[in-house]
C-alpha cells in the first residue's frame, strides 16, 4: 500500500511540473495582436525597416525616441513567451518582409513561469530557424534575459538560457548577442533598484540607457553593411 502511494505522489509531481511547463494560452493576447493588425491597416511598413519584438521590456522601450534615425517596427507585447511568438508569427513577423534586422528579447518569463533553460533554449532555436527560413539574409541580435531584483532566484536558470545563445552566436554569422546583462550586473548582485521601475522587473530609463548603450553600436554596423550588401544586389 505504501510503495502504491508513493508511486501515485511521484506521478502526481510529475503531472505538476508538466502542467507548470505547459506553454500559456496565446489568445490572451489577441486584443493586442489586434491593435497591430489595425496599425497594419491604415500605415506602411518601410521596406528596409529594423524590427524590435518580443515581450514587455521591447513593448516599453521607447525605440522610436532611442532610435530617431532608424525604421523601427515595435512588437513587444508584455508578458510574452516564445511559444506566443511562435503562434503569432505571421502577425509580428512574417506579414512584414525581411527586416534589415531583428532585435529580440525574450524568455524572460518563459523561466519565471517554470520553463527549464533547455525548452527555452529549444525555443529560441525554433524562432530563429523561422528567421532563416523565410528571411535568410536578415540577422538576429537577441537581448539576454536581464537580471533583476525581482527575479533574482531565477537567475540562475536565465544565465544558462543566455550562456547557451552566446555560445551559438559565437558559430553562427547571422545571429549576434548583445550582452546587455554584463553592465547590469556591475551594479550589484542583485542589480542596482534603480536600474528598474517599483516593480524591480521592469526597467527604468536609467535601465533603458544601459540597453541603449550596448545595442546602438552593434545594431549600426549590422543595418550598415546590410543596406551596402542590399545596393550591391540591386545594381
Amino acid at each position: 500500500m505504501m510503495k502504491k502511494n508513493i508511486c501515485m505522489l511521484i506521478a502526481l509531481a510529475f503531472a505538476i511540473e508538466i502542467h507548470s511547463q505547459a506553454d500559456p494560452d496565446p489568445s490572451r493576447f489577441n486584443e493586442e495582436i489586434k491593435t497591430f493588425r489595425a496599425w497594419d491597416s491604415k500605415n506602411a511598413i518601410p521596406a528596409q525597416h529594423v524590427l524590435f519584438v518580443g515581450s514587455s521590456s521591447i513593448r516599453m522601450w521607447r525605440t522610436a525616441d532611442m532610435f530617431p534615425d532608424l525604421p523601427i517596427v515595435n512588437r513587444g507585447f508584455g508578458g510574452a513567451h516564445f511559444s506566443d511568438m511562435l503562434f503569432f508569427k505571421d502577425d509580428i513577423l512574417l506579414r512584414y518582409g525581411a527586416p534589415l534586422c531583428i532585435v529580440l528579447y525574450c524568455g524572460d518569463n518563459d523561466v519565471a513561469s517554470g520553463v527549464d533553460a533547455r525548452q527555452v533554449i529549444e525555443n529560441f532555436q525554433a524562432w530563429w530557424t523561422l528567421v532563416q527560413d523565410n528571411f535568410p539574409s536578415t540577422s538576429l541580435i537577441y537581448l539576454p534575459i536581464k537580471p533583476c531584483p525581482s527575479r533574482w532566484n531565477k537567475w540562475p536558470e536565465a544565465k544558462k538560457v543566455n550562456d547557451a545563445i552566446r555560445a551559438m552566436a559565437e558559430r553562427d554569422a547571422g545571429l549576434y548577442y548583445a550582452d546587455t546583462a554584463t553592465p547590469v550586473l556591475e551594479t550589484g548582485e542583485p542589480p542596482a533598484q534603480d536600474l528598474f521601475m517599483e516593480d524591480l522587473l521592469h526597467l527604468s530609463d536609467k535601465g533603458y540607457a544601459i540597453w541603449t548603450a550596448v545595442l546602438r553600436p552593434l545594431l549600426d554596423d549590422i543595418v550598415a553593411r546590410q543596406r551596402a550588401q542590399e545596393k550591391i544586389r540591386d545594381k
